[in-house]
């Protein structure tokens, strides 16, 4: 049974990430802050992830795999406290190596590479734009620098758009049903025109969980379902799909500098994972 540590798993994605690894047999040690319940029963290290330092991780017995998710306002593209954080991250991936993990598995952005057209991989140039795709960028090459140097396996697992239990997110998504709720009829938005890869959270715990239980596959490796949707077309199908009234105005924002016309993930390295995928446990 592989341990794995993954922090900030009361969180948004993490919740499903928890209940992905459970399923398929891991050994789970959950970090958090303590704000939400979990379905299954998995030991739980009630803290911030930045009060965990080597010994603390090591209690136990190190895990095999530390999967770090925990990150702040990662809504809030240009919030202070990508920068101002980041040291605590550094730290904690030397803290990891300390107590004795040798696979590190960090959450990536599509926004560490900034304006691009076209499909991303492993080898796509990073120009962040924005203070979160800084941080995420300088926390990938800090993490792959420190597990190298320690001889183990680096996992950077790059995720895009993101949708699903859309109640407990901070998503567009999230703010349709709000303003649904509150009975507006309509809600400004940009052009809707730029295509993006849209990826069920459910699916992208999955991922993550898999990725992060092997070790073929190894580096940076994107997470998503590879394929450029309009982002007018998905929120109209959100409409649909939630039996919701609002509708979007279009144009009534600009476009953001930053957002490409068209951009996906390659699903090369995430396909070879899923396809030696075990079957999910009761």
């Amino acid at each position: 049974m592989t341990k794995v540590l993954v922090t900030g798993a009361a969180g948004y994605i993490g919740l499903h990430v928890v209940d992905a690894l459970s399923s398929l047999g891991a050994e789970v040690v959950a970090v958090h802050r303590g704000r939400r319940p979990f379905d299954r029963q998995v030991r739980q290290i009630v803290c911030d992830f930045a009060e965990l330092d080597a010994a603390r991780l090591a209690e136990g017995g190190a895990p095999d795999v530390i999967l770090h998710l925990a990150w702040n306002n990662g809504f809030n593209h240009n919030a202070t406290s990508h920068i101002d954080d980041l040291p605590d991250h550094a730290r904690f991936v030397r803290h990891a190596i300390e107590a004795g993990t040798r696979r590190f598995v960090g959450l990536g952005t599509l926004h560490e590479i900034g304006y691009w057209e076209g499909m991303i991989d492993e080898t796509t140039p990073n120009a962040p734009r924005s203070m979160y795709g800084v941080a995420k960028n300088a926390l990938r090459e800090v993490a792959r620098l420190e597990v190298e140097k320690a001889g183990g396996v680096f996992q950077w697992l790059r995720a895009y758009y993101i949708l699903g239990d859309d109640e407990r997110n901070q998503s567009l998504f999230t703010k349709i049903l709000r303003w649904e709720a509150e009975g507006k009829a309509t809600f400004p938005f940009n052009s809707g025109l730029n295509k993006y890869d849209f990826i069920d959270v459910r699916d992208l715990a999955r991922q993550i969980a898999l990725a992060s239980l092997q070790t073929k596959v190894a580096g940076v490796i994107d997470c998503c379902s590879g394929v450029p949707m309009r982002l007018r077309d998905r929120v109209e199908a959100f409409i649909v799909d939630n039996a919701l009234t609002i509708r979007p105005e279009y144009g009534a924002f600009p476009d953001r500098p930053y957002d490409s016309p068209a951009v996906w993930g390659s699903v090369a390295k995430i396909n070879r994972i899923l396809a030696d995928a075990p079957e999910a446990g009761a």
